[in-house]
């Protein structure tokens, strides 16, 4: 038994599909093809001239953060370095106030030695 209902389907859908082709095909669709494509390469410029900006901005917050931890270990050796000199010179006064209290002794207070 033939479907006429089927045959309808398919008939429609290829009058349909030639008919969407030469309207595809026309001299306005090409027009208005070209406007949207014109728009989307304008899209596209705009779109990769900000890429390159952040790119630039993301390049120079790069390179000023490096430098800024590089100050920052420069400073903390500095520190470390003074922390160190301090260290030093309060062993030396602790060491030479030692010295001199064992001259300032008084000798007669030392027990004496038996020869």
């Amino acid at each position: 038994m033939i479907n006429y209902k089927e045959i309808g389907k398919v008939a429609a859908g290829f009058l349909l599909g030639t008919a969407g082709v030469s309207i595809m095909s026309s001299r306005d669709a090409k027009k208005a093809y070209t406007y949207v494509t014109a728009a989307a390469l304008r899209g596209k410029d705009s779109v990769l001239k900000r890429t390159q900006i952040i790119r630039e901005n993301a390049g120079d917050i790069y390179e000023d953060a490096k430098e800024m931890n590089e100050e920052r270990a420069a400073e903390e050796a500095a520190r470390e370095i003074e922390d160190a000199k301090e260290i030093l010179r309060m062993a030396e006064e602790k060491s030479g106030q030692a010295e001199s209290a064992g001259e300032n002794a008084d000798p007669e207070a030392a027990p004496e030695k038996d020869a």
